[in-house]
């Protein structure tokens, strides 16, 4: 940012809601005064003609109206407008407007006034030429050497040169490989036009040789070959610049000056009139506008140079002399001589901002004033560094990732579900198997307690349930004010779903920027799913739940199906489900059980989740605080396991389906390239019954299709009856094994990592890496084994597996190791200290797989290499005995079971113990050496001591004849 500002010595604002561009300011003697001093033209995108003669005015004075000499609305668009000798057999200044269809030519003239009123200018055209293209730009100069008048050449935006000399059309030429319009301008020294192609390079035409050139009128596509006489249109010299060019400028203040100016959007250029590059430039910054103008130094030129960060620089060709700060961005510059000041910039914004200033600065009189002297309070000081310091060390003190809360929400979310069913019901499916689908509204009340900007609400719900309108935006509110939406929930499948609860998210902004989402839950009734039938007597599967209290009567527990119940006892209560299931509860009239039976296992955890909710509501409600609920049963892991093959089956189906349709795709395009070849050949040959191929192709590839939704739509009710099926399994296990609410939630986040399936991540994968990683850490059966299984996080990427039977072993071995008290947390993973050595072996990657023994209740294998670092005292021959049979009989019963994956780990760890006995052996060879030589050097006699060594060598060498054969035999 500079240290100086331009100086405003005279500004405007013209109009409100207008654009101008490049060309919209022309600065020059456009009324011919005869005094020398210019006026400003500015023209406007919307039509508005405005000239000025600024004059100086004191600070806080409004822009007088005399300085303001014209203002003429023209029909058209104003692209550019010029000062020049336009008229033929006139010395006169006259001004070229530029329109998108259009060329017109104005005199101004003003006319002295005898009142108060001032002069009267008036704008009186010439002539004007109508255009056959849409025009661009314009330059002007005097073409072909001719002298006293000046002659103009539009381009137009499809790369066509049209010339004019004075109120007659010369000719037209195109542009050769022209693709989009850049700059134009005229060098009158070297009689050429000067323009930027599309291809981003410099190129030059002389007149002559557009002159000569191929008439357009006869060549409308300057790409077709030639029809007509006339020379082929070639530049006289090009040079590549790389870039977009945003300006170009000829500069002629003496005969000895020839150079060319390229204002580019990133680099300053300098040529030479022959294409020569003089030097370039690389600007730190975006540039606007530019303008070069007369220097007093010979040999070099001076630079007005704006950019997008308002500001206006001054070059000495590439040496930055002067920086300026301005009120907007430039996007053209020039320079005036004014009554009172020469050399003024005139600057014009994109948004209408016209200003003249100069460059330097005024005196400024203001004096810092005296501080008042006070003695210091060091008391009062250490009280405050004291207070700092505790702020200090409470925020250290402070682990939270985010950032906390104010004591009262911005927002406040209420959502209230309705009592009663809507009627008539909005549910896209009228009826199900002769069941009217109900409909229930659910009202979303946003209270806010400071200004919030507008805001969005989105309704989250998982399928087959939907709702008529998931996203809502919220108009601004007020303190204090409140937003009221509405929505209705339904039942949008054939099949009951997982979860009754929805999400409502509010995303907004603070009152300080800051974006923030606020969530908030709801749960729709059991009514909306189902409806009250009589019990049935035969069923396929059974739950019992078993409670410490007296029996409680279903209809009370139920009152909204109790109604239209056949049994008035309320010992017996059945609900059908749209979908046509049936879920029977009863209760036993001499125990505290209760019982939940039906066709389907997954079809029983809406009804088990809502009986035991309702029981933890009914006896809270009575004040009983020692209400307990267990199931005592075996687990029904077979009926689960049905749920998990026929989910796996139809993933394997859809990707079978899926790798016959990209076949029959290539195939079918295969063949269309075949035909299309056929088709184009010139010489008719016979098809060979390719078109039958293709229509038979045709067929494959819409029946795959159609296979391919059938079994996208059955995987996805698959995956909603295998979420139920999981949610009933995790509350039987935490009613069985009295769970905590954590210990829970950690459990179901295992077994259902992920809230719906894709084709990347299914199910199986996910929980059977989740699964494992428990095994492995906080239901490993000994320390040792879960530091080392930290130690070794690694593994394959997670991808759909050849079978379940790994995944159902996993899950069997972790409910076992629940039910034998294996703790579920993941705190335990920071509790457990791991070796020095063991640390050595971490390794990257994702979850290690269990081996396939574990599931029969054998341990899980070690991680490879993790018996080097297990210390051992070298047992008998007896216990090494019975240790080798015990092995062998171990290894066998292991080689059958296990599957191919679980072998190489256990090869590779007996393969590490017989590295580790050897090591072991000599590393005792090695001391009983050491120990014998310094027995040498005692006072004790030679005898003893050879006796001694070759005693323990001995005994050494028969350990190691008998570790060999062992090892072998591992």
């Amino acid at each position: 940012m500079s240290l100086f500002k331009a100086r405003d010595w005279w500004s405007a604002v013209l109009g409100e809601g207008e654009e101008f561009d490049q060309g919209c300011l022309c600065v020059g003697d456009v009324d011919n005064g005869g005094s020398g001093h210019d006026k400003l033209v500015v023209g406007s995108y919307m039509g508005m003609l405005r000239i000025f003669s600024p004059h100086s005015s004191k600070s806080g004075e409004e822009v007088p109206a005399e300085a303001q000499l014209l203002e003429v609305q023209l029909q058209n668009a104003i692209i550019q407008v010029e000062v020049g000798k336009f008229v033929s057999c006139s010395e006169l200044l006259h001004l070229a407007v530029l329109h998108p269809r259009k060329l017109s030519v104005y005199s101004v003239s003003g006319t002295a006034g005898n009142v108060e009123h001032g002069d009267q200018y008036q704008l009186k055209p010439v002539y004007e030429h109508n255009l056959q293209r849409t025009a661009c730009n314009m330059t002007y100069g005097t073409f072909g050497g001719v002298t006293g008048h000046h002659s103009l050449c539009i381009q137009s935006m499809d790369g066509m040169l049209m010339f004019f000399e004075q109120d007659s059309y010369s000719f037209g030429r195109f542009l050769p490989g022209f693709l989009l319009p850049g700059p134009l301008v005229y060098n009158p020294r070297t009689d050429s036009f000067l323009t930027v192609s599309s291809s981003r390079q410099l190129e030059s035409y002389k007149y002559e040789t557009l002159a000569v050139a191929t008439e357009a009128e006869s060549r409308q596509d300057p790409d077709l070959p030639l029809k007509t006489g006339g020379k082929r249109l070639t530049p006289d010299w090009t040079f590549v610049l790389g870039e977009h060019a945003l300006d170009i400028s000829v500069p002629s203040f003496s005969h000895s000056s020839s150079s060319i100016f390229v204002l580019g959007e990133r680099n300053l250029y300098c040529f030479r009139d022959n294409g020569q590059m003089c030097f370039m430039k690389k600007l730190e910054f975006n540039p606007s506008s530019f303008l070069p103008y007369a220097s007093v130094t010979d040999g070099s030129t001076h630079l007005l140079l704006g950019n997008h960060t308002n500001m206006l620089q001054v070059y000495q060709d590439v040496t930055l002399r002067w920086a300026a700060q301005l009120p907007f961005a430039p996007v053209t510059v020039r320079i005036g001589n004014f009554p009172e000041l020469r050399g003024v910039v005139v600057s014009l914004s994109s948004d209408g901002h016209l200003l003249c200033s100069y460059m330097g600065t005024d005196p400024s009189f203001f004096a810092t004033p005296k501080v008042d002297a006070r003695e210091v309070d060091y008391e009062q000081v250490d009280a405050e560094m004291r207070k700092l310091q505790k702020f200090i060390r409470e925020a250290s003190r402070t682990q939270d990732i985010l950032p906390k809360g104010d004591g009262e929400e911005e927002l406040i979310i209420i959502a209230a579900v309705s009592s009663s069913m809507d009627s008539p019901s909005k549910a896209l499916i009228a009826d199900m198997d002769g069941l009217p689908v109900p409909s229930v509204t659910v009202q979303v009340k946003v209270k806010a307690s400071c200004v919030l900007q507008a805001s969005q609400l989105t309704v989250g719900i998982l399928p087959p349930l939907a709702v008529t309108q998931d996203q809502f935006m919220l108009e601004p509110m007020g303190v204090g004010s409140s937003t009221v939406v509405s929505f209705s929930a339904f039942l949008n499948g054939r099949y009951p779903p997982a979860d009754l609860t929805g999400d409502i998210t509010v995303s907004y902004s603070s009152a300080t920027g800051v974006p923030r989402v606020l969530l908030s839950r709801f749960s729709l009734p059991l009514a909306l799913v189902c409806v009250p039938v009589s019990p049935a007597k035969t069923t396929k599967f059974k739950i019992t739940v078993d409670t410490n209290q007296a029996p409680v009567d279903l209809n009370a527990i139920f009152p909204e199906f109790s109604g239209k119940s056949e049994d008035k006892d309320g010992n017996s209560l059945a609900f059908q489900f749209l979908s046509g299931a049936t879920v029977t509860v009863v209760a036993s009239k001499t125990s505290q059980r209760y019982r939940v039976q039906s066709d389907g296992f997954d079809n029983m955890w809406l009804v088990v989740k809502e009986l035991v909710q309702r029981f933890d509501c009914h006896f809270s409600k009575l004040g009983v605080k020692d209400f307990k609920k267990s199931f005592s049963g075996t687990l029904p892991l077979q009926e689960y396991f049905l749920s998990v093959d026929h989910h796996f089956q139809l993933r394997v189906s859809a990707r079978q389906y899926q790798d016959l349709l990209s076949e029959r795709a290539v195939q079918f395009r295969a063949i269309q390239r075949r035909l299309l070849m056929r088709f184009k050949d010139k010489t008719p040959a016979p098809l060979q019954n390719l078109d039958t191929l293709l229509d038979a192709t045709y067929n494959q590839v819409m029946a795959l299709a159609e296979a391919v939704e059938e079994t996208r739509a059955l995987l996805d009710e698959a995956f909603v009856r295998l979420r139920s099926s999981t949610h009933l399994l995790v509350l039987l296990l935490s009613l069985g094994h009295g769970l905590t609410p954590d210990q829970t939630a950690l459990l179901e986040a295992t077994l259902l990592p992920l809230l719906q399936d894709t084709p990347q991540l299914g199910w199986e994968e996910s929980c059977d890496a989740a699964v494992s990683h428990l095994l492995r850490t906080c239901l490993s059966r000994s320390p040792k084994d879960q530091a080392t299984s930290l130690a070794h996080l690694g593994g394959p990427m997670l991808s759909l597996p050849s079978d379940t039977s790994r995944l159902k072993k996993h899950i069997t071995l972790l409910c076992d190791r629940i039910a034998k008290g294996g703790r579920l947390t993941l705190a335990s993973e920071a509790n457990v200290q791991v070796p020095a050595q063991v640390q050595n072996l971490a390794a990257p990657g994702g979850v290690e797989p269990v081996a396939e023994g574990a599931a029969d209740g054998g341990e899980l294998d070690l991680p490879q290499g993790a018996t080097k670092f297990i210390k051992k005292k070298q047992p008998s021959k007896k216990a090494r005995k019975d240790r080798k049979e015990a092995s062998r009989e171990t290894s066998e019963t292991s080689m059958k079971d296990e599957a191919g994956a679980a072998e190489e780990p256990e090869r590779e760890v007996k393969r590490e113990k017989k590295e580790s006995k050897k090591d072991s052996s000599s590393s005792k060879e090695k001391k009983e050496l050491s120990k014998e030589k310094k027995e040498k050097d005692k006072e004790a006699s030679k005898e003893s001591g050879e006796k001694k060594a070759t005693k323990k060598s001995s005994v050494k060498v028969k350990e190691k004849k008998k570790d060999e054969p062992e090892a072998g035999e591992n």
